[in-house]
């Protein structure tokens, strides 16, 4: 269970076993098969794989994961990497994370020491007040599985706290509920909670939403979810569905999307509404009172038509965060009781330069954030005398502001930036100054202080500008013999926020440069940024890598032989397209539980909620698109790859390991080059989420030590 301590103290004799590779496993075995869509005949040569309950599949992806890790452990100066996070590690006595402040001042939040896996559960009144230990995942439930604890969520008085264990990196959440004059806990466990629970007024019922089955690989997982409402003292099996498709027909819920029901106290209101991966909500309310009733009187408040991504009811008024008619994203103020936003008011107008990032609200004053090229943020506020800019004590890429609602006065920011470590302060309006108030501890980094960033827009393919963000150590010879990774993803509309990670930065601080490429489809330059990178405008994602990839050539930061490409999940299409158009271009791929195979993302469970994203085959230019943004159905044999290590997480719910398995399998049997392509499964991970720091650790050293030996870093070789 502890596994830190283990790695404290045999971390050299770890390491120095398995140093001779096993033999080589033999080529997954050829068995095709021909799908017909819309007139395209598709040969898929390992389509058996995706029954991951077959025995010769099993056996070649163990034979595959056996053999990429003694391949990766013989690397020398993976021992290095690991035991300079460890270092890291031990320099911070406590670090705090979801941390979450009530009307009453009381906080609830995780603390993990250099002692512990992952954060503990703990909470103290007021900043200043004793800290009280509530509940530690290393000592819960089975001594072989790795518990994280992911959502918190106290009633509004803090008398109670509900919060969800996860084992394993497999989102299969256990959701306990602790009485806090008492010490214990209710009898009932919660399982299978879609995030956390919205409390009632009165402290005894909850929302939450479920999924269907705890099996990852079940098809039917994240269809037709529900919200149920809970009563403090009962069991699951007795929960009522509030809401659901099923329950109510007449409001057109799709398979695929994803019921909430959230509770406001302010304004004793329920808002009940559903989403989908595109982050546009439908959203309905109701009274409080109308919660206990059987079928409840929804009245609408927007369609997904609207735009609408996020929302804040204060008294009798509904503001909305919305990009319809705005890329950039605004905030309309309207009646709650009856929403009009054709003619809403402009609360916050979409910004001349930059994306309207958040906002929020305190007493006094709305505070909003605004990024510029997904990289330098600014902090407004909007008052009843008009929109000033707040002057933040340091220049930030990321800034993140915090209130406890339009009640209260009290406003917290963090700043944050590539070379930055987060500061948390308390913003005092009346004198607009700030004041540290840290939680978490902090450290020095001396190996940090002559690192240089740049931020440079790089023209793409079609002339279009791409942000793109540099790290590297002052000094850099720019002869192109420089170690270059290049991360991007390129989906959903997230951004690449900046922020410092000491661990990331080892990369640079072993000569290399990190770049960061803000690619179309993900949201650094707004909601247009975003559908310019979606279905069949896909390929401006990789494009956009393979741009700034050669820019960085051109200009002698690094060249082909040097350079490795990384993404994970969606930003497997991103690093996998890339190479598969242009293999020469880079050494070293690093797909990390990458979707790879997108044309038959729908035979996998999660692959159905992200049709509004990537597309369908039911749908002939849909299908072209999914086609075109298939890695597996680009690989071509004869071809000399780039040296790839493909990830999989054999208890991942998000990309099925099938997914990276087939393309691994087919790259494998297709590449004519002498560089290694390693496919490794980790039976007791998922997606990531979830993951011990232990586990953080040993990634991360992985990719490093890989890219760096492939690049031909003198320190990592075999």
């Amino acid at each position: 269970m502890k596994r830190i301590l283990f790695l404290l103290a045999f971390t050299a004799m770890f390491m120095t076993q398995c140093t001779q590779p096993l033999e080589k496993p033999a080529l997954a075995t050829v068995n095709p098969v021909e799908n017909e869509y819309w007139g395209v005949s598709l040969t898929d040569p390992y389509q058996y794989m995706e029954n991951l309950e077959d025995t010769i599949v099993k056996n070649w992806m163990i034979a595959n994961a056996d053999y990429a890790r003694s391949i990766l452990d013989g690397i020398s100066g993976r021992n290095a990497l690991i035991e300079k996070m460890q270092e890291f590690d031990q320099r911070v006595s406590d670090r705090t994370s979801n941390l979450t402040i009530l009307d009453n001042d009381r906080y609830f939040y995780l603390k993990t020491t250099p002692e512990d896996e992952t954060g503990k559960l703990f909470v103290r009144d007021g900043f200043d007040g004793a800290e009280k230990l509530l509940f530690d995942p290393q000592t819960y439930g089975d001594d072989s599985l790795d518990y994280v604890i992911g959502s918190i969520s106290p009633t509004f008085a803090g008398d109670k706290v509900a919060f969800t264990v996860t084992p394993n990196g497999s989102e299969n959440t256990t959701m306990l509920i602790l009485d806090m004059e008492s010490g214990k806990f209710y009898p009932e466990d919660i399982s299978l909670s879609l995030g956390g629970a919205s409390w009632l007024a009165d402290g005894e019922h909850f929302f939450y939403t479920k999924v269907n089955s705890e099996d990852v690989h079940d098809p039917g997982r994240y269809l037709n979810t529900k919200s149920y409402l809970h009563k403090l003292g009962s069991f699951q099996q007795e929960d009522r569905v509030f809401f659901s498709g099923e329950k109510y027909p007449e409001l057109r819920i799709k398979p695929q999307e994803f019921p909430f029901a959230i509770y406001d106290h302010y304004g004793d209101k329920v808002f009940m509404g559903f989403f989908n991966v595109e982050r546009y909500m439908t959203l309905f309310v109701t009274d409080g009172k109308e919660v206990h009733t059987d079928r409840v009187i929804w009245r609408s408040l927007c369609t997904m038509k609207d735009e609408i991504q996020n929302f804040y009811p204060k008294e009798d008024e509904l503001y909305v965060y919305t990009a319809k008619g705005a890329p950039n994203f605004r905030v309309l103020k309207t009646s709650l009781a009856k929403p009009e936003f054709e003619n809403a008011e402009v609360f916050i107008p979409e910004p001349e330069e930059g994306v309207l990032n958040d906002f929020v609200f305190t007493n006094t004053a709305c505070y909003f954030t605004v990024k510029v090229n997904g990289t330098e943020t600014k902090l407004y506020k909007r008052e009843d005398a008009g929109i000033s800019e707040v002057e933040i004590p340091v220049a930030a890429g990321s800034v993140y502001v915090r209130t406890k609602g339009h009640k209260f006065q009290d406003i917290w920011v963090s700043l944050t930036g590539w070379t930055l470590d987060g500061i948390r302060y308390r913003y005092h309006p009346d004198d607009s100054t700030f004041t540290v108030e840290q939680l978490s501890k902090t450290a020095e980094y001396p190996e940090y202080a002559d690192m240089v960033v740049e931020e440079i827009m790089v023209p793409s393919h079609d002339g279009v500008e791409v942000p793109l963000s540099l790290i590297y150590r002052k000094g850099l010879k720019r002869d192109g013999s420089a170690p270059l990774m290049v991360y991007g993803y390129g989906s959903y509309g997230i951004t690449n926020d900046p922020g410092f990670s000491p661990n990331r930065m080892l990369w640079c601080f072993d000569g290399g440069i990190w770049a960061v490429a803000h690619v179309r489809g993900g949201g650094a330059l707004g909601e247009s940024w975003r559908l310019a990178g979606y279905k069949t405008s896909k390929p401006n994602t990789w494009k956009d890598l393979i741009a700034v990839t050669e820019y960085l050539h051109r200009e002698s930061y690094s060249s082909p032989e040097h350079t490795a490409i990384l993404g994970g999940s969606a930003g497997g299409i991103l690093v996998g397209r890339a190479m598969t158009d242009c293999p020469d271009l880079f050494k070293v791929v690093l797909p990390m539980v990458g979707a790879m195979n997108n044309v038959r993302m729908e035979e996998s469970p999660n692959g159905p909620i992200n049709i509004p994203e990537f597309g369908t085959v039911k749908d002939s230019l849909e299908f072209l698109a999914l086609l075109e943004m298939d890695s597996y159905h680009h690989l071509e044999d004869g071809v000399e790859y780039p040296a790839t290590l493909v990830t999989a997480g054999m208890n991942d719910p998000r990309v099925i390991a099938w997914q990276p398995g087939k393309f691994a399998a087919r790259l494998q049997a297709a590449n004519a080059s002498d560089n290694p392509i390693l496919f490794l499964v980790d039976y007791k991970a998922g997606h990531g989420i979830g993951n011990t720091k232990s586990k953080n650790w040993e990634d991360m050293a992985d990719y490093f030590s890989f890219a760096f030996w492939q690049t031909g870093h003198p320190k990592y070789k075999r």
